[in-house]
């Protein structure tokens, strides 16, 4: 049986400490780092993404991030091709891999695969976006709830992301997309992965997350959405609507008080957080440790190599 190469997986849900472990951890093991976020891939988006700063990645080698501009489309099944690459020339240069981030469809598509399906259609997609903008979002998840009640059963009804690409693979393939996600079962294992996901109590998390929200407009978070929107980026593109971008255009567009999007900010990335938090406790692979737990990782980790 052919033995596949060794990375470490260092997941977990926004705040919990991911960045300052990896850290660490690289330093520990002379590592490099293969970023996991779906929003840390954009240029000039940096405050707003929990980017780390030249200062927090004390040299380590960090790869993925800001390699395409906020209006270039950006996916999984790219991000696969590009990590997949990036970890396999780390591994040439005898390093360990390390994959850290907390959007859990990049990672698990870097370990196993995407189901294979049709590339989007502008016309499609942007007809779909037509109907959400005249019909809202109650139409549109309606008739996905009708086509594929199993797809719509994981999807917020105003993610209007994943509502149109489901209704758009539905159109391409006359197929559910439950189905095509059932049939691959994401079995194109391409690493031997370690994963780690970071513990931490529910209230403590949220406190962080509160901070960090905080911290964010203090350090600029309006300035650089106002800078972006200067650029010529629309308000409307799938990495404007991110979450602290959305909110400080609100805010630029006097919808929001300040005080008004920092709480909608805060009460925001705690959804997300607990969301993030669902995807990773479905793998039961995922090995859960506190992140000031720092000697378990490293033990964890030289077990795992030796």
């Amino acid at each position: 049986m052919k033995r596949l190469p060794k990375i470490v997986v260092i997941a977990g849900p926004t705040a919990s400490g991911k960045t300052s472990l990896s850290v660490e951890l690289a330093e520990v093991f002379n590592a490099e780092i293969i970023s996991a976020d779906s929003m840390q891939v954009y240029r000039w988006m940096d405050i707003g993404t929990a980017k780390p700063t030249e200062e927090e990645r004390k040299g380590i080698p960090h790869h993925l991030l800001d390699i395409v501009d906020p209006d270039e489309p950006f996916n999984a099944a790219l991000y696969r091709s590009l990590a997949h690459s990036a970890a396999m020339e780390v591994l040439d240069r005898g390093k360990l891999c390390l994959v850290v981030g907390g959007t859990g469809l990049y990672i698990k598509s870097l370990l196993q695969g995407l189901f294979e399906c049709p590339p989007a259609i502008e016309e499609i997609r942007q007809s779909l976006h037509l109907e959400w903008e005249s019909d809202g979002a109650v139409d549109l998840y309606k008739r996905l709830e009708f086509l594929d009640p199993e797809r719509a059963m994981k999807v917020h009804p105003n993610d209007r992301v994943r509502i149109v690409r489901a209704l758009e693979i539905i159109g391409l393939t006359k197929r559910r997309p439950s189905e095509l996600n059932r049939e691959h079962r994401f079995g194109e294992r391409s690493f031997d992965a370690l994963k780690f996901c970071l513990q931490v109590e529910r209230k403590r998390l949220y406190q962080r997350i509160d901070e960090r929200c905080v911290e964010m407009v203090d350090r600029g978070l309006v300035a650089e959405t106002e800078e972006l929107l200067r650029k010529g980026y629309n308000a409307n593109l799938k990495s404007m609507e991110a979450i602290g971008y959305r909110q400080a255009v609100r805010y630029l567009r006097n919808e929001y008080t300040l005080e008004q999007a920092i709480s909608n900010l805060q009460r925001d990335t705690r959804r997300y957080a607990k969301r993030q938090l669902t995807w990773f406790r479905k793998d039961p692979e995922n090995v859960w440790l506190d992140p000031g737990n720092f000697d378990a990782f490293v033990e964890g980790i030289r077990a795992f190599i030796a």
